[in-house]
């Protein structure tokens, strides 16, 4: 049975004479004809049985059902374009995996150790996008995801990487001359916007009067909070795994100790079992998993 869709030229110029609200600026865009655009849209009212436009004399006007159907037509249209074009870029031998992260995992762990597993497996391109929820794999387009252990995972594969432990961090100019060992109540506080009960938990963790643990600037990454910290904006808890760089360097002090109550475990996340998975897939997951084992505790 044959689908019920309209030429790719009459959407193409539906879509085009509705964005610009003018059939010869579409026309024009699409190096037509005035007269080409005008019959593939009559053709396609004829084809969908509606009316698109309304004629005033020489002008046009989407009508209520075209203004609706152009909002769909150019997200399908983008869409196709959006994978063309991906497509398009595709080396011609080897192969390449799409996977979800979360975005300060994937800019301060992840994408600094790749060019390892590059050298290992030159053939091999890796397509990272950021996730800053949990979602269903399944469908997604993506062949694994990076990410917390969530219920959103059921039905995969979920195999534990590391967990992240969260330290309080500032910079050493916050402490000039008030000493080391200064209260955390005496200091302003940075909090992650995720996570907002996370200095009341450090703080009942380690017997620390807080007078108001919620008070402070809050931000949504891990990676603004270091940030923020290194500007000397005020105390932040963030995961010691993201900031050796920044202590080696003497950006970032650690005078806290490392919290154990507010933690949260990476895990990786596969649809298949690795052993059934594609060879791409798994030699990434074989080699994230001997990384992840060679991180101190």
């Amino acid at each position: 049975m044959s689908r019920k869709i309209p030429s790719n030229s009459a959407l193409q110029a539906f879509e085009a004479a509705a964005r610009h609200g003018s059939f010869a600026r579409a026309a024009e865009e699409l190096s037509r004809t005035e007269g080409a655009v005008s019959r593939q849209i009559g053709r396609l009212e004829a084809f969908l049985g509606v009316t698109l436009f309304e004629r005033i004399g020489n002008r046009v006007r989407l009508a209520p059902n075209g203004a609706r159907y152009a909002g769909q037509v150019r997200e399908i249209l983008d869409r196709l374009e959006r994978d063309s074009l991906y497509l398009m870029g595709q080396p011609s031998e080897g192969a390449s995996l799409d996977v979800a992260a979360s975005p300060t995992f994937a800019i301060r762990w992840l994408i600094p150790r790749l060019k390892h597993f590059h050298d290992k497996h030159p053939n091999i391109t890796v397509h990272i996008a950021e996730r800053i929820e949990p979602f269903l794999l399944a469908g997604s387009g993506f062949d694994a995801a990076i990410h917390f252990e969530h219920p959103a995972w059921a039905g995969m594969h979920v195999h534990a990487l590391m967990e992240e432990v969260l330290v309080p961090v500032c910079s050493p100019a916050l402490l000039a001359g008030a000493g080391k060992h200064v209260s955390l109540n005496a200091l302003p506080r940075l909090h992650r916007r995720q996570n907002p009960d996370a200095w009341q938990r450090y703080a009942q963790e380690f017997g620390i009067a807080l007078s108001n643990p919620a008070v402070g600037a809050r931000f949504d990454l891990h990676s603004m909070l270091i940030e923020a910290a290194i500007a000397g904006l005020g105390v932040a808890l963030v995961p010691r795994l993201y900031i050796a760089a920044e202590v080696a360097q003497g950006r970032l002090i650690t005078p806290w100790p490392d919290s154990r109550a507010v933690t949260k475990r990476f895990c990786l996340v596969l649809p298949d079992p690795i052993e059934l998975s594609a060879s791409p897939m798994q030699a990434f997951a074989r080699w994230l998993l001997d990384e992840a084992s060679h991180l101190t505790p």
